[in-house]
């Protein structure tokens, strides 16, 4: 259904993969979108796409465009693309069929359903960062730190605030106790308008919270952004968690819808955004949707689809080279579907949009799972308690870089247990909403854990995904560019390549399993995935488990 790579560990799976200015003038990365809400239904207004030219074929662009009875919009120079207005279903089609359109994706931003707005939320408790605590008061849950070494390392380098760390999410909650301290306001942005439904009339992120359907910088209504940025840089303050990097700020970029989606015009404006205001680092625990593979020429889908996949992943591969070429260390979640993504062969997730959409299609590896698989990015998969690969992370020998915590309640005896996933912060409407804790505040399950250090309570919760691996990635990362940055845009800079190959040299190797052929016991079935390659890099577990205590004592 969604596209984010994270799991609840009790109950169902709620989020799982687990949304200008004139010609050749790009429209400024910091402007947040504006909503356009109608009460026309989609097939009887004009659709908006997102045209991408080959280099140099702008102007032979926006005459295909307008050939195929479109109208420009506007222009994006930095990522090579046009906003273009049609209203005839042939339009993807007819553009595309000009050699100088390389990708049409429509851009499904703008919601065409009528708001209903809901009673505002309560916002949780601010309280301000106070005496340093040695240890939190849930630290003794957190195996994943002790594993990579962050319980210590957060003591001797606990990050720089010049290093400003970026989720690429849902949202972040701004006002938790546990982030807030934390928490860049000015710099956050939401490049989301909320959608009460999807192009069929059902629910997809529900009634908008306020009137213009564009949530503030510090809300989050799904909780995966908030567990991610929570894993990276949740304070040492004396109540709840420790993030791997607790000096750090984080800046919410906001790409995914409240459903879960992340669709590809907010993901190419957060990464964009990302590198106009230096950003050393940003977290990417989704792909882009509908489409898990994107495959450019696969028989099994029409023209229309295959110009979409295109798009997605020339238009993604330029933002993510936008946003590298000035500092952005691009960090990826890996994926949750149990597969090699170097020998992919069926697909059944997508189009993942509309829901109902899917179908069963074989693929290969010319498809990409996008941003994971695209150039520059460092893809993350997850490993459980006793570190070994968990059973739901995607691998590969192409794929995987590093590996870090991720959880696997089934990585231990005596059955499954949640305590097995990854603890961070849940914002407490989320929590509510979902049932997880009652009237009173009381949590309902194991999952999820109160904190009422100090009399003001806050919330956690158990969490597994390669979602959870690739922010304790992130926050190693921002270790390493808070010891070797230099005064630069934004704070501290560190070249991606130099993050890069420090955290390779500083993860603890791990080879495959003996045999390579490891066999997974699930709930009464074997389950077989096959690691190939050597100590120092791998299918499992890349070239090795972050280690936050190595990065926060190498020598360059």
């Amino acid at each position: 259904m969604a596209a984010l790579a994270a799991f609840f560990v009790v109950g169902a799976c709620t989020s799982v993969a687990p949304r200008e200015s004139p010609a050749g003038q790009p429209t400024t990365a910091a402007s947040e979108p504006t909503a356009t809400i109608s009460t026309a239904t989609a097939s009887a207004r004009q659709a908006e796409y997102l045209v991408f030219y080959a280099d140099g074929k702008q102007r032979e662009a926006e005459n295909a465009v307008a050939r195929a009875g479109g109208t420009v919009v506007s222009v994006d120079s930095r990522l090579g693309y046009l906003m273009a207005k049609a209203g005839t279903a042939a339009f993807p089609e007819n553009a595309g069929a000009d050699p100088s359109v390389v990708g049409v994706s429509p851009d499904r931003r703008i919601g065409a359903a009528t708001v209903t707005p809901t009673a505002g939320r309560p916002a949780a408790a601010h309280r301000a960062s106070g005496k340093q605590a040695r240890t939190e008061p849930l630290a003794g849950r957190q195996w994943d730190m002790r594993m990579i070494g962050a319980d210590r390392a957060n003591l001797k380098v606990p990050g720089s605030r010049q290093v400003l760390v970026g989720v690429i999410d849902t949202g972040v909650d701004g006002k938790h106790p546990d982030i807030a301290p934390n928490f860049n306001r000015e710099l956050s942005r939401n490049f989301v308008i909320d959608r009460p439904t999807d192009d069929r009339g059902e629910t997809l992120d529900g009634p908008c919270e306020v009137s213009s359907c564009i949530d503030p910088v510090d809300v989050d209504d799904d909780g995966h952004g908030t567990h991610v940025a929570s894993t990276i840089a949740s304070p040492i303050n004396g109540i709840g968690i420790a993030g791997v990097a607790p000096g750090v700020q984080i800046v919410n970029i906001r790409a995914g819808q409240d459903s879960g989606f992340f669709f590809l015009k907010p993901s190419l404006d957060a990464l964009t955004y990302a590198g106009d205001i230096g950003v050393d680092v940003v977290n990417m625990s989704f792909f882009v949707d509908p489409w898990l593979f994107n495959c450019p020429d696969n028989a099994s889908d029409s023209k229309k689809q295959q110009l979409e996949q295109r798009a997605v992943i020339v238009g993604m591969q330029r933002a993510l080279d936008y946003a590298r070429a000035r500092g952005v260390t691009l960090v990826s979640a890996l994926g949750n579907g149990a597969t090699d993504l170097g020998h992919p062969t069926v697909d059944r997730q997508s189009p993942g949009y509309p829901k109902g959409s899917e179908r069963v299609r074989r693929v290969d590896n010319s498809c990409l799972n996008v941003p994971a698989e695209s150039r520059g990015v460092i893809s993350v998969a997850a490993v459980g308690p006793t570190g070994r690969k968990a059973i739901y992370s995607d691998y590969g020998l192409e794929q995987t870089d590093v590996a870090a915590p991720g959880g696997d309640s089934l990585d231990g005896p005596g059955g499954a247990s949640p305590t097995r996933g990854i603890l961070a912060a849940a914002p407490e409407h989320v929590l509510r909403a979902a049932g997880r804790i009652d009237a009173s505040g009381k949590p309902r399950g194991p999952d999820v854990v109160r904190d009422c250090t100090g009399g003001s309570c806050s919330y956690y919760q158990y969490l597994e995904g390669t979602s959870m691996a690739a922010p304790h990635a992130t926050g190693v990362a921002a270790i390493l560019i808070s010891r070797f940055g230099k005064p630069g845009k934004g704070g501290l800079n560190l070249a991606p390549a130099t993050v890069e190959n420090l955290l390779f040299r500083t993860a603890a190797p791990r080879s495959c399993p003996s045999p390579r052929n490891f066999v997974y016991r699930s709930y009464g079935r074997n389950v077989t995935h096959d690691c190939r390659g050597g100590t120092d890099d791998n299918g499992f577990y890349g070239h090795g488990i972050v280690d936050a205590w190595k990065a926060a004592t190498v020598e360059p």
